[in-house]
């Protein structure tokens, strides 16, 4: 298995190669050179099995001769152990053709920690085999930043940095970043948005002497393997619903297009998906983008649900590389004058390719809470303002007609990481964890920097340079 940049100007590497560098050194993302595929009986087979299982089925295809199954075997066996509940991604009945899927039950307590467990067993059996070192850099909206320190903080040959927006993402989510103090863990808070943090990321990429200085490399959705892994519970939740081969709809609340953009890859190995549906909240560019052709940023908005509050979405270039038929010459020009330009409109051919397996739907804050509140009421049971966006946005899509039969809606995050929206909306704030009661009692460790990548370079080479 080999992978491709999607700007057509890096040489292709194995799965390992995609790993250990994150972006391509072009500038483009990684992307299988083609699709493994799983016919619709293999996909129940695999989906039917239990979870770390299953995950090691399907990493094995993505992974080549990387990592033996065995190897593979022994990483999930010990990723997923660290989940809360057996089933890992738990689904709950809500109507007759309506489930939830339940991703929170890992050790940070958001979808995170089904790519992130992975990623830290993979960097470190890479890195020993190699003998060399990494700094590994993560810019968070909130839950991607936690993930990567849990899952990275103990291995032995990776250094942890972190860069969040300042104020902006919601007090559990910092404090389960801060908190974390450890000599390889290095948390940066940005004065700034999760766009600025994410323009700093890039820029220190492309910037091929602090690259090799500090041994650079990526944990956010940018890099191949943490898709891979998402995929999974797309096959597991399938397996547990559809009769035969009946194609299911699955919605997910997206800021960064990763999440959504693993059920496509799930799609294109062969699982059988209806539609994809893009639940954005205000920061609404991915739904103007798919209902309407408008890829221009906008301002963020701060909203109850962070981890969605972006305006470039980074994996939306993977979809334009597909829905270009992987013309990575015309696919690297798009990018060039969107970046140019701070704007895109979709061309009407890649537009009618992407609606063939995406809608969308924009959610605003006053429907987030009320969506809390009306689950709340009809089940007795919290959901957090993401999964809220989702379920609102699967509902309105299905009275619209644009998704028909059974929908299930990801449910990304605890509502314990969201206090605030959640009591704000049912009058009932949600606990923690018994493993977090203790968190804001705990010390917390993070340095401050503008939204300069010059100043996060400096801080970056000071802890972790040559």
């Amino acid at each position: 298995m080999k992978y491709i940049s999607t700007r057509g100007g890096a040489a292709p590497v194995n799965f390992e190669g995609a790993l250990l560098a994150g972006l391509a050194p072009d500038g483009g993302l990684y992307m299988p050179e083609s699709w493994p595929r799983i016919p619709a009986d293999e996909a129940r087979r695999i989906g039917g099995l239990p979870y770390a299982q299953a995950a090691t089925e399907i990493l094995a295809l993505f992974a080549g001769e990387s990592f033996t199954k065995e190897e593979l075997a022994a990483m999930t066996a010990e990723a997923y152990g660290t989940f809360t509940d057996d089933r890992v991604a738990p689904l709950v009945k809500l109507a007759p053709e309506d489930w939830m899927l339940e991703l929170f039950h890992g050790p940070t307590l958001a979808f995170k920690d089904f790519a992130m467990q992975i990623l830290g067993r993979l960097f470190d059996a890479a890195l020993e085999r190699r003998d060399r070192r990494l700094t590994i850099i993560a810019a968070t909206s909130g839950d991607t930043g936690s993930a990567a320190i849990e899952a990275l903080k103990s291995c032995s040959r990776v250094n942890v940095v972190v860069l969040h927006p300042e104020g902006r993402v919601s007090a559990v989510q910092q404090r389960m970043m801060t908190s974390v103090i450890a000599p390889n863990v290095m948390n940066i808070a940005v004065k700034g948005s999760f766009d600025d943090c994410q323009a700093i990321v890039k820029t220190l990429f492309a910037d091929e002497a602090f690259v090799r200085d500090v041994r650079l490399s990526g944990v956010n959705s940018i890099n191949w393997a943490r898709l891979a892994a998402q995929t999974v519970y797309y096959f597991t939740a399938w397996a547990q619903i559809a009769d035969g081969d009946e194609a299911v709809n699955f919605v997910v609340p997206t800021g960064n297009f990763g999440d959504v953009f693993a059920g496509y890859a799930a799609k294109r190995m062969g699982l059988p998906i209806a539609k994809l549906g893009v639940a954005a909240n205000a920061n609404d560019i991915l739904h103007r983008a798919i209902a309407y052709g408008d890829y221009t940023p906008a301002s963020v908005k701060p909203t109850a649900s962070p981890s969605m509050d972006i305006q470039v979405a980074s994996n939306f270039e993977r979809l334009l590389f597909e829905a270009k038929n992987r013309d990575a010459n015309a696919l690297r020009h798009v990018m060039e004058d969107f970046a140019a330009k701070k704007g895109m409109k979709i061309d009407e051919e890649t537009l009618i390719a992407i609606r063939e397996d995406f809608v969308s739907d924009a959610v605003s804050m006053e429907e987030t809470l009320a969506e809390i509140a009306r689950h709340y009421k009809e089940t007795g049971e919290l959901i957090d303002p993401h999964t809220a966006v989702g379920r609102a946005a699967a509902m309105r899509l299905r009275q619209m007609g644009a998704l028909d039969g059974k929908i299930v809606t990801l449910s990304t995050a605890h509502p314990a990481k969201f206090p605030e929206a959640v009591e704000e909306a049912t009058g009932k704030s949600p606990a923690l964890p018994a493993s977090y009661a203790d968190l804001f009692d705990r010390p917390e460790e993070m340095e401050r920097a503008p939204a300069d990548p010059q100043e996060v370079k400096a801080l970056i080479r000071g802890a972790f340079g040559n």
